[in-house]
């Protein structure tokens, strides 16, 4: 997609060895982390401030062009900038890999698990898995952009669900009936999303965080930040997530949107996750009613029709859109290679029927979280993909080479051929997304990150490799 950059930050769940007091999930993200940058040598460790909750040594930016650090003692890995929808998935999943070799070589592999999920069964809390998309600064942000994407961010979850057991009852079921017993739903983060728009993450968990932060030239663009979506081991999925949210965007800087307006945009997220009969039913701001599949099936005809034969990758977008919004309305357990909410869901419910239990079993709780444990020996999806039952998108050697080589089409490919030269340079730096400094004055401004900058980074290197004179 070559008009587009996109992006991914992970949080890592981590579950410390059973009754090892040495060892917390603080502890062991941190010691993870230090592997990384330490024994490993992925990349540079920040010797500065980064704001005033990341002090030197919190984390760093990695040769493959993207960033690993700790977030409030979860470790979390950004993906590099890409523009390529397979570099992006090959680049996530470089991520887990990474994660998970830092652990194993701790000698924690047996004991101790990193999980790819967004929720804890046992205290209620989420983690993120934070979708970001550069944007045109011309289109009107809260006038279009916002409205436009709200019904399709809400209804995305039909497709882009990662699977829950049960459900988390939070602020809206107080003074309400009873909740009904969830057993299963589609999404991790649905029942922790309070707000439909916010600036602060901390404060309030919304569909689109607004905070105006492009991390690239400020006059040109802004970053579309979202909270809404799940953390998806499926490959496919990913691909699918951002591919049709790209494609939408793609649709709005063209001045194309549909005139869709929710009832309420928090209320229907949760009401289409817990919705046991996939009817997905959802009321709009005129109170007629439609479906989930019939709103997605409207965003994709709009794409169908102005964006098809433009570039393979978003041929390869609509295609599958279509796919699964077809035989999710006729079946949806037939996704089983594809969806992560229904292979999981699949594979509950076979173990439920064998084991005579219930979904309230706390057994089938450590079974959910399994499906994301990062151990393929271990997890519940590698145990799919080693028996063929998962589509892949990307082969292991394009995810291999994604661990310590960057997007050759991002400004990803400056900053890491920056930190290599470095690599036997003493100097002081100063890496960022959209900028580098060594030794205070030479200074490389990275603010287009459609760019390579291959002539100002010949020049650059050459600056900081010159011997200082006697």
């Amino acid at each position: 997609m070559r008009n587009r950059i996109f992006g991914l930050e992970i949080e890592y769940g981590c579950m410390p060895p059973e009754g090892d007091p040495f060892h917390s999930p603080d502890l062991i993200s941190a010691r993870a982390k230090d592997r990384v940058f330490g024994r490993e040598g992925l990349g540079f460790v920040d010797t500065h401030y980064r704001g005033r909750d990341e002090p030197p040594g919190n984390g760093g930016f990695l040769f493959n062009g993207g960033r690993l650090y700790l977030d409030m003692g979860h470790i979390e890995f950004a993906t590099p900038e890409c523009r390529g929808l397979f570099d992006l998935v090959a680049s996530d999943r470089a991520g887990e890999l990474i994660v998970q070799r830092a652990l194993s070589q701790l000698g924690l592999a047996e004991t101790a698990s990193f999980f790819k999920n967004n929720i804890d069964h046992y205290t209620g809390a989420t983690f993120g898995c934070h979708e970001n998309y550069l944007v045109r600064r011309e289109v009107p942000f809260s006038q279009r952009l916002l409205p436009a994407l709200l019904p399709f961010f809400v209804t995305r979850q039909i497709f882009a669900g990662a699977g829950r057991v049960g459900c988390h009852n939070d602020v809206f079921d107080s003074g309400s009936p009873e909740t009904p017993r969830i057993d299963f739903q589609l999404s991790q983060r649905a029942d922790h999303i309070v707000t439909e728009i916010y600036q602060w993450i901390q404060f309030s968990r919304a569909i689109i965080n607004t905070r105006d932060e492009p991390l690239a030239d400020w006059g040109l663009y802004r970053r579309l930040h979202l909270l809404v979506g799940d953390s998806n081991m499926s490959e496919y999925v990913t691909a699918l997530k951002v591919g049709t949210t790209a494609v939408l965007i793609e649709l709005l800087e063209q001045e194309i949107w549909p005139d869709i307006r929710l009832d309420n945009a928090v209320d229907a997220i949760r009401d289409i996750s817990r919705d046991p009969t996939y009817q997905w039913v959802i009321k709009l701001e005129d109170g007629r009613h439609t479906t989930a599949i019939d709103l997605q099936l409207t965003y994709l005809e709009l794409a169908e029709r102005h964006l098809r034969g433009r570039e393979p990758e978003i041929d390869w977008v609509l295609r599958e859109w279509r796919f699964v919004l077809e035989a999710l309305a006729v079946d949806p357990m037939s996704l089983i290679d594809r969806l992560d909410w229904v292979a999981k869901k699949w594979l509950l419910q076979s173990f439920i029927e064998a084991e005579g239990l219930d979904w309230q079993d706390p057994w089938v709780q450590s079974l959910d979280l399994e499906y994301h444990n990062l151990n393929p020996a271990k997890g519940l999806y590698f145990d799919l993909r080693s028996r063929g039952m998962t589509k892949k998108v990307v082969d292991d050697e394009r995810v291999n080479l994604a661990m310590v080589t960057p997007p050759q089409d991002t400004r990803a490919r400056a900053r890491s051929s920056v930190m290599r030269s470095l690599t036997n340079h003493k100097a002081r730096y100063v890496i960022e997304w959209d900028s580098i400094y060594v030794e205070d004055e030479k200074y490389l401004n990275l603010d287009d990150p459609f760019q390579t900058y291959d002539l100002e980074l010949e020049e650059f290197v050459r600056e900081f490799q010159r011997p200082s004179p006697d």
